[in-house]
């Protein structure tokens, strides 16, 4: 019998290695039809799952803390935003101006929070609405130790026209009085998610709330030519 050239050979081999890797191939895209998703699906239900999670991770005194200080957080500012052209002092203007940065970022997230949890988002006119209703003090130096309806160191709205009519050294004076028992309620509020709550973020900021304000408190009482 005549050999078979080598030509042949080589043809029939390369065919027979082509043919099995086609049918790998298929098996594997089979398999990736079959189940209606691959790996990259499966990653995209456990991300999904891991958001959902995440976003679960609260519990009654989280939504408390954001719904509660927002609004708290939403006065500081607009009481900051006074400062601007009111306020005589450089080191008032630039506590302000601090204090507008960092509080406007917050409430940005915390907004955030309560609408991934489905929950209510305090306005600004529901704001103003409660604190009309707070009792009002007739004196300026019984301005401090407001302290109502679960907002500690909210001021009312006389309060707040009496520092809008102000101007120069009586606004410098009003307003660190003021934002010193804002920020002692701030705290009062922080320290207690800090300690009860559940979402990690939200404790996060509570924990920085507490460091940075209690910072400016002192700073404001030594503005104040308090030790």
């Amino acid at each position: 019998m005549s050999a078979i050239p080598r030509t042949l050979t080589r043809r029939a081999v390369l065919i027979a290695a082509t043919t099995t890797a086609a049918l790998v191939l298929s098996a594997c895209g089979g398999g990736n039809d079959d189940s209606g998703s691959g790996a990259s699906g499966q990653t995209s239900a456990a991300s999904s799952t891991g958001a959902d999670s995440a976003a679960g991770a609260h519990d009654a005194q989280d939504i408390a803390f954001a719904q509660g200080m927002i609004p708290h957080h939403q006065q500081a500012v607009q009481m900051a935003e006074l400062a601007a052209d009111r306020a005589s002092s450089a080191q008032v203007k630039d506590l302000a101006a601090r204090i507008e940065k960092a509080q406007d970022p917050e409430i940005t997230a915390m907004t955030g929070w309560l609408k991934s949890w489905g929950e209510d988002v305090p306005t600004s006119d529901s704001s103003m609405s409660s604190m009309s209703s707070m009792p009002s003090k007739s004196s300026k130096s019984s301005m401090p130790g407001m302290g109502q309806s679960g907002m500690p160191g909210m001021m009312n709205s006389k309060h707040m026209d009496e520092l809008k009519t102000m101007s120069g050294k009586e606004f410098d004076t009003m307003f660190l009085t003021m934002m010193v028992e804002h920020h002692k309620g701030a705290v009062t509020m922080a320290t207690t998610e800090k300690n009860k709550g559940k979402y990690a973020a939200a404790t996060s900021m509570a924990g920085s709330i507490v460091t940075s304000q209690t910072a400016e408190i002192t700073e404001m009482n030594k503005l104040l030519g308090k030790s």
